[in-house]
């Protein structure tokens, strides 16, 4: 895992060890659309990561700030991977924050119980027509 011939290893490999992404591919992707910055700059997925580089990681509108405490180019169980890494406690703390926000959004709404009836349908008509209010 941590040997001296393998001081580095390539971006998305490390992304894809570490399981922030599912597949390589998927990561490459992140890394190439600017998803994934190595020292606050946008990095290229050959980019070398080393032991001590600081990540931050956009995924799913999920941010991570992480820093590399080990290498990897094998991908192996969640425990392992985990051990790769290291979140801020700033990191955790905003994505705690923004997670119990959205589930706040979400408690509000309420799906209705059936199909709207006849004066139902025409206040929904007339939300799309802004001019027949």
């Amino acid at each position: 895992m941590n040997d001296p011939e393998n001081a580095s290893v390539r971006l998305d490999v490390w992304l894809w060890a570490a399981r922030f992404f599912r597949t390589r591919s998927l990561a490459r992707q992140a890394i190439e659309n600017g998803k994934v910055d190595i020292e606050q700059q946008r990095a290229k997925p050959a980019r070398a990561v080393r032991i001590g580089d600081t990540l931050r990681i956009d995924r799913a509108g999920e941010q991570f700030e992480v820093e590399v405490r080990g290498l990897s180019s094998t991908r192996g169980p969640a425990g392992v991977a985990q051990a790769l890494y290291t979140e801020s406690e700033a990191s955790k703390a905003r994505r705690e924050a923004e997670r119990a926000a959205r589930a706040a959004e979400r408690a509000g709404y309420q799906a209705p119980q059936g199909k709207p009836d006849k004066r139902a349908r025409r206040l929904i008509r007339a939300l799309g027509d802004l001019d027949a209010l």
